[in-house]
């Protein structure tokens, strides 16, 4: 079980919708990754406008669909773990950027399996 309390460190990666790694959605292997490397939690924010290093404007507005809108990946953990993780962003992540912010957990608690009678 995972318990968090007090200092962290967030991790946030911006990618784009359409971004791939193998043919799969980008922000899809960087939660698979992160959860093969045992970090606390991970999640994907659609978002419904942004711009980033190309100057171009992606929004979910219906006159301009576009078919790339941002996405922002969110970890959340302790500063080693995450900082350990890092490394394989640098295999995934080509055009995005990475952002650290420490943070302060309020409450999180892993879900608690039941032991299976014997």
């Amino acid at each position: 079980m995972t318990r968090l309390h007090g200092s962290a460190l967030r991790l946030t990666v911006f990618v784009g919708e359409g971004d791939t790694f193998r043919h799969k959605p980008l922000y899809g292997e960087i939660i698979q990754r992160a959860h093969e490397a045992g970090l606390a939690g991970a999640s994907a924010f659609r978002g419904i406008e942004g711009y980033g290093a190309s100057s171009l404007i992606h929004t979910s507005r219906l006159l301009s669909l576009s078919e790339d809108l941002p996405v922002a990946v969110v970890i959340v953990d302790d500063a080693a773990r995450v900082r350990a993780f890092l490394p394989q962003l640098d295999d995934l992540v080509t055009n995005g950027l990475v952002v650290l912010d420490e943070c302060e957990v309020i409450r999180y608690v892993g879900r608690v399996k039941e032991e299976r009678a014997k």
